[in-house]
């Protein structure tokens, strides 16, 4: 993998707000350095892993983790104290009611699973992997005696079924001159305003863009393609696959490039308003 440059020029045709945005410094978690414990401790060797990747799910507030299943990996019947939302990364994954038929969602799918609600996951590929993330904790297991309505209903979004927006359509995403540009699928939230949101954000093959994030935090996980990424005014790349991780908190501004081979997929989770600044790209 060749090293990129993202510069500082980069920011020249960003919005005023965006180009003020000073650079935040980063935490970075390739996927290989990711730590893993047991999903479930309950359920022993039975149990999905989980991977952390910011917040802690045994304690209070947000937080978002990886989860890896077993070929075949089916749960029995059960609730959660707290609504969740996952995006799918490797494999398959079906999440629905106990008798519902299997729906099999592919890599950039999104769920929602409200609190209380009895229901089912499983996975049906060799290796299988989801984010998931929670707006406050502790996580827990329950059993389905224990459900409850808390008014929310779930949301299963194939990615066939995302509807991708680009410049021409919002006003963050800067048109790119340079061809295809970046596109965005919003999951939940606004990124036009202060409170959270979730954001899928497409790379076309080759391409390179910067993240401006102009709020408290900035929460990107790799969920598709060959990614690098660099902090702007350096000349060192890191090459993340997907479920790696890069966070911020406070104004920051974070460079991903594409490889040519496929396009990518970045899941942005931000507090706050942030702007996507297209730039040009290189192999990886």
């Amino acid at each position: 993998m060749r090293p990129l440059l993202f510069t500082l020029a980069l920011c020249v045709a960003a919005s005023a707000s965006a180009q003020d945005a000073p650079t935040g410094s980063a935490t970075v978690v390739p996927y290989a350095e990711v730590e893993w414990s047991p999903l479930n401790p309950a359920r022993g060797d039975a149990s999905p892993r989980a991977g952390a990747l910011w917040g802690d799910r045994t304690g209070t507030g947000p937080s978002g983790f990886l989860v890896q299943f077993a070929d075949g990996f089916s749960s029995p019947p059960h609730i959660h104290n707290v609504t969740y939302r996952g995006v799918v990364i490797r494999g398959l994954v079906h999440n629905d009611d106990p008798d519902a038929a299997e729906m099999w969602m592919p890599p950039g799918s999104y769920w929602t699973q409200p609190a209380g609600e009895a229901h089912v996951t499983a996975a049906d590929a060799a290796v299988n992997l989801a984010y998931i993330e929670i707006q406050d904790g502790p996580y827990l297991v329950q059993p389905t005696d224990q459900a409850f309505d808390d008014d929310e209903r779930p949301v299963n979004l194939d990615a066939t079924n995302v509807v991708w927006l680009d410049a021409a359509t919002v006003s963050w995403i800067s048109p790119s001159g340079l061809g295809d540009g970046p596109e965005a699928a919003v999951l939940w939230g606004d990124p036009r305003d202060d409170r959270p949101s979730g954001t899928l954000l497409k790379l076309p093959a080759g391409s390179a863009a910067t993240v401006h994030g102009l709020g408290r935090t900035l929460r990107a996980v790799v969920v598709q393609g060959r990614t690098a990424y660099a902090t702007l005014g350096t000349d060192e790349a890191t090459p993340l696959e997907p479920g790696s991780y890069v966070g911020s908190e406070g104004p920051s501004a974070h460079g991903f490039s594409c490889d040519a081979g496929e396009p990518c997929l970045v899941y942005v989770r931000a507090e706050g308003a942030f702007h996507v600044l297209p730039s040009a790209g290189q192999d990886l």
